[in-house]
């Protein structure tokens, strides 16, 4: 939220922002956008903790190769399952500290730029129900009975 990023951003340090574009296995195209901050050193003497502008480019490649090589190689729900305990930010600060040491590495957001074409079976596969199930017009969408409730006299 915004709050949460405001409460990080301080003097002192530089903020490094990425953006990766990443294609899933099951054709989604998401956009994935990664925020992090120079961390001080145990022993550091100087009051700031800048980057010089060739160590974030650096670090942008590295950000980018390592959310490409986790988020390409599954599909939606893996990758909403892989979001939520923020392993990938782990990996990423694993890839970075050779770099320059990285603090407060989060994915701020993630957007679908392209949804692969609309499929009812994946669809019902994904929620656990066949497609081949009962008869009539229900493997092609549509609502089979619109039923209405009968109108009650007293209120």
């Amino acid at each position: 939220t915004r709050d949460k990023m405001c409460s990080l951003i301080k003097k002192w340090q530089t903020l490094i922002e990425c953006y990766v574009d990443v294609k899933t296995t099951d054709n989604y195209l998401m956009r994935v956008f990664v925020v992090c901050f120079t961390k001080r050193q145990p022993n550091q003497v100087k009051r700031h903790t800048y980057a010089k502008s060739t160590k974030i480019k650096a670090i942008r490649r590295a950000i980018g190769a390592t959310v490409t090589k986790e988020c390409a190689s599954c599909d939606m729900k893996e990758l909403v399952n892989r979001l939520i305990p923020d392993s990938i930010s782990k990996d990423i600060a694993k890839a970075t500290t050779a770099i320059f040491p990285l603090d407060n590495i989060f994915i701020r957001k993630v957007k679908v730029l392209k949804k692969p074409k609309f499929d009812l079976g994946k669809l019902m596969e994904l929620h656990g129900e066949s497609s081949t199930g009962g008869g009539g017009k229900a493997g092609t969408g549509e609502v089979v009975d619109r039923y209405e409730p009968p109108v009650q006299n007293i209120v």
